[in-house]
Parts: C-alpha cells; structure tokens; sequence
C-alpha cells in the first residue's frame, strides 16, 4: 500500500476509533490494526506511538502524572509489531451513579414497573438490578410507598394478563355510586392521578375511571369483547364535558400545560382567560390549589365551590 498523507483532521477521527479498537482487542498486530483501519502499518504505527502524549489534562492543562497519560508495551511493539495498551487512562471504567441518583431512578423504575404490561416484561427488572449495581454507594432498598390505588392497579393487570374483565364500584363526584364491569384496555398516569381506560359495558362505549374513585374491584370470568376498540386521548372532549373558565395570569400560562391544548384563550392586560371542556369540572380544584392564587375558577359554580371546600379542608388539617 503506497503511503497517502493523513490530515490532521483524519488523523484525530482515527485515533478516537483507534483507541477503543485497541482496548477492546487486547492484543493484536500492527498490519491487522493497519488493515481494518485501511492506512499504511508505517502510519498506524506513528498513530500508535503518539498515543504516549495523550491522556488526561491536569490544572491549567498540564499532565499531572504518567498515569494521566495512554502507555503501550513498547517491547511487544518494537520486537514482534503487536499493539498492547496497558494505561488506558481509566476509559474501561464504568460510570458510576452516586447513591442520591440511583435511588431517584430506581424510584421512577419501580413507579413504571406498577404499570400493567411494563413491569412483567423482565426489561424493567434488569435495569433496577443494573442501577443498583452501577451506584458508587450501593443505596438501600428503595420502596415506593403504595397508595390507595396500587391494588385496583394489580388487579387490572392480572385482567389485561388474563384477558378478562373486570367489576367495580364507582363513585363519581356528586353522583350516586355504579357498579360498572370493564373490558380494561390501558391503566394511565397524569397530574400524579391514575387512570383506567377500557369498554364500559354499562355505557357500551370507552370511558375513563379515575382510579381513586374505583372500589370492591374483581375479576370476572367475562373474557375482554371490546379490547380492539379506539382509545380516545386521555383527555379527549366528549358530548357530556361541560364548559369551565378560568382566569389567570398570562405569564403562568406555560405551567397549564394540557388545559390550555384545547382551549380558546384570551388575553387583556396581564390576564388570560380560558374556556375549556373538562369531563369534570369539579377536578379543576387540584389546579386552582397549586398554582397559588395565580388562577382563579370563574365558572360553573360547582367547580368554585369545590375549589373553595378542598382549600378550606386543607386549612383544617392545620388547625
């Protein structure tokens, strides 16, 4: 092979393959390296030898020590053309995650894990064990506390496993309590709420169920009719949302987020106001409630007078 010039541009690109070539072989020949990396073994060798003046930059750029800096075994390389690097400068060592970051992801993955279809696949598990392996302080067990909700969750899972429906008690706001059996499609987490998606028989069409409202859940031996059916969008206007306004300041808008996706938003001053379709009005108090003052519920009346009994038994919690 005729030498052809390398630029400094080539030059750099191959030796940043270069290098982990080279770790991950081990050992091997200066013509093997040579042909892989399609060069000369006159070039691959140069590149080899100024591997010795990389490394690790000390303060102010310097190298600090000789175990800063990339080493070879200049015998091997000198009496039988083989490339070994024996200081690799620390490139085969893993990352590691410090205790507080492996404990706040593994509370995410095992909040995903509750999920129904995503815990039981083996891949949320493998991830969990390789975290707590990866943290340069094993952390101690993490346990996501359970809510009211984790065994309405566990049930809907063994029913989308079993292909089954299911049957609950459902108390809507302000509504005398149903029983309602499900073809359950979807569990869903939004706003911190939980969701069930699936074919209401009583309805004879997809509903939502907010699962705090769920209770005296069981499976049934009804195998699922309706599970191919369309899935509307978790919060997808329907024929009985009713209309609700809210007033607020423009400059929080961005903090809305999805109730302001589908709303018609006018703006005077420094005031917004937004018309809305909400499935239940009455839900807006969570959103009145965080945002501190900064939105205001103008109608309907059932949704400000929520509102105002939800602030107020907070308050009580403190008096």
């Amino acid at each position: 092979m005729s030498a052809q010039p390398l630029l400094a541009t080539d030059r750099a690109a191959l030796i940043l393959q270069l290098v982990p070539y080279l770790i991950g072989k081990g050992e091997v020949s200066v013509a093997e390296a040579a042909d892989e990396f399609d060069v000369t073994p006159e070039q691959l060798r140069g590149m080899v030898e100024k591997l010795t003046v990389i490394g690790l930059p000390g303060e102010g750029g310097f190298w600090q020590m000789a175990n800063d800096l990339f080493d070879i075994d200049w015998d091997l390389l000198d009496q039988q053309d083989l490339i070994v690097i024996t200081n690799a400068v620390g490139l085969e060592r893993a990352p590691r995650l410090t205790a507080r970051e492996a404990a706040a992801l593994l509370a995410g993955l095992q909040l995903a894990a509750s999920l129904p279809g995503v815990g039981d696949s083996g891949v949320v598990q493998g991830l969990l064990a390789k975290l707590a392996r990866g943290a340069s302080s094993a952390p101690a067990d993490v346990i996501v506390a359970p809510d009211a909700v984790d065994d309405v969750r566990v049930t809907v899972a063994e029913a989308l496993a079993r292909g089954v429906a299911v049957s609950f008690t459902y108390r809507a706001p302000d509504a005398a309590p149903t029983t309602r059996t499900v073809d359950p499609v979807k569990v869903h987490i939004a706003g911190g709420q939980w969701y069930l998606q699936g074919w209401c028989h009583l309805r004879e069409a997809m509903r939502t169920f907010h699962l705090e409202r769920v209770s005296e859940l069981v499976l049934t031996g009804i195998p699922v009719a309706h599970g191919g059916e369309r899935v509307p969008e978790l919060f997808e206007p329907s024929d009985t949302d009713v209309v609700a306004e809210l007033r607020f300041r423009a400059a929080v808008a961005p903090l809305l987020g999805e109730y302001l996706d589908r709303a018609t938003v006018s703006t005077a001053g420094d005031h917004s106001v937004a018309r809305l379709r909400v499935a239940d009005a009455r839900s807006l108090k969570r959103l009145a409630a965080r945002r501190g003052g900064d939105v205001e519920i103008l109608s309907p009346d059932a949704a400000r007078r929520a509102a105002a009994a939800w602030a107020e038994a907070g308050l009580d919690q403190y008096r």
